[in-house]
């Protein structure tokens, strides 16, 4: 990827259910200088398999970590000293 201008960060708790369509949204972006910062806050469900399959899709696209679960706003925080954009946005797990 060239520079990246976008960083959108994605803090994610149990939201199987939703993630497929939320990372789909950001990775059907057509502005190619966007990356992905995924935080795992601790999840219990399938979450992290569904992180997988996107990685495995998109891995110049995707930064990934994990945690316990400490709660959005620590997870958005671990994001943001990752960010490479120059700009940043948020984005929910279970939105798009």
């Amino acid at each position: 990827m060239d520079e990246v201008k976008v960083s959108v960060i994605v803090p994610v708790y149990n939201t199987e259910k939703y993630l497929p369509l939320c990372l789909d949204s950001l990775v059907k972006q057509t502005l190619s200088s966007l990356e992905i910062v995924i935080v795992n806050d601790g999840s219990t469900d399938g979450s992290e398999a569904v992180i997988n399959d996107f990685i495995n899709a998109y891995p110049a696209r995707i930064q990934y970590f994990t945690q316990k679960n400490m709660g959005q706003a620590v997870a958005r925080n671990k994001a943001l000293i990752h960010c490479k954009g120059e700009y940043v946005g948020f984005l929910d797990s279970d939105d798009f």
